[in-house]
């Protein structure tokens, strides 16, 4: 990416302003003889520039929590409000990463990144000047008309990161990116993505079930407990801005938190 379009970026976005406020959300889904409660009542803000992730055991309610921020999933009770205005629908300006890169297979990389410029009605010119920096950013140099069937499940995912930010979006949610990668393939794509955040400025708001992916990339660690998932525990992160993985992983501050979100899951060991 480029100098001025990281400054244009972080210009919008400036530090401790919060861009996601969660007010009081719960989600409970009812069928004719069913009501199923899914998420708790929610508080949750994501300042600008901010990175937070989300852990919590399954079930608790961490997807449906991202959907409402991204306007795909009515709250039951409470509100969102992106930069002030509530959160009625899907949004333009928000970017979504999901578990599966969900590639179209007959469109290559580069078609595949700019499907988001045609669904946004984005300026061709724009868009392509975008993803070729996107590319550039994220390691696909060369790969550009490689088809998806041709790629690494991390080059997938690389792809559709880089479709996601495409539109320079203020917020962008990840719900488990790299949970069906291998574990050094993870490892790297989390390197990768702290990288990116830190070139992009955008707010990131990120779901795992993995501790130390929750620890390594965040500012903070918000914790759920089980469902009706509510907020039990956010917990700080106070470590370097430029994080090798090794020595981060070492680091005497990701322990401490590591330890305290195993604690609050009740979750020894593990990842």
């Amino acid at each position: 990416m480029t100098s001025t379009t990281a400054e244009g970026i972080r210009g919008r976005a400036a530090a401790g302003d919060t861009v996601v406020d969660v007010d009081g959300v719960s989600v409970t889904f009812r069928s004719r003889r069913v009501s199923t409660p899914a998420l708790g009542a929610v508080d949750l803000r994501l300042r600008r520039g901010e990175f937070v992730t989300i852990a919590g055991p399954s079930g608790c309610g961490k997807s449906t929590l991202l959907k409402v921020v991204a306007g795909l999933t009515a709250p039951t009770t409470g509100q969102v409000r992106l930069r002030g205005e509530p959160v009625r629908g899907p949004r333009q300006d928000i970017g979504f990463v999901f578990q599966r890169a969900a590639l179209l297979e007959w469109r290559n990389v580069r078609a595949n990144i700019l499907l988001q410029a045609e669904m946004r009605g984005m300026d061709s010119a724009t868009a392509r000047r975008r993803c070729d920096e996107l590319v550039e950013m994220t390691g696909l140099t060369g790969f550009e008309k490689a088809m998806p069937h041709e790629l690494s499940g991390g080059m997938q995912q690389r792809v559709s990161l880089c479709r996601a930010l495409l539109h320079e979006p203020d917020v962008l949610l990840m719900d488990e990116p790299f949970g069906a990668l291998d574990a050094l393939t993870r490892e790297r794509m989390n390197t990768e993505l702290h990288r990116i955040w830190r070139e992009t400025g955008v707010s990131v708001l990120l779901v795992t079930h993995s501790v130390a992916e929750a620890v390594y990339l965040a500012n903070r660690v918000v914790v759920m407990g089980p469902r009706p998932g509510t907020i039990i525990e956010e917990l700080h992160v106070d470590l370097p801005a430029e994080r090798d993985y090794g020595e981060t992983v070492r680091h005497a501050e990701f322990g401490r938190v590591s330890g305290r979100v195993r604690e609050l899951l009740g979750s020894p060991g593990g990842d």
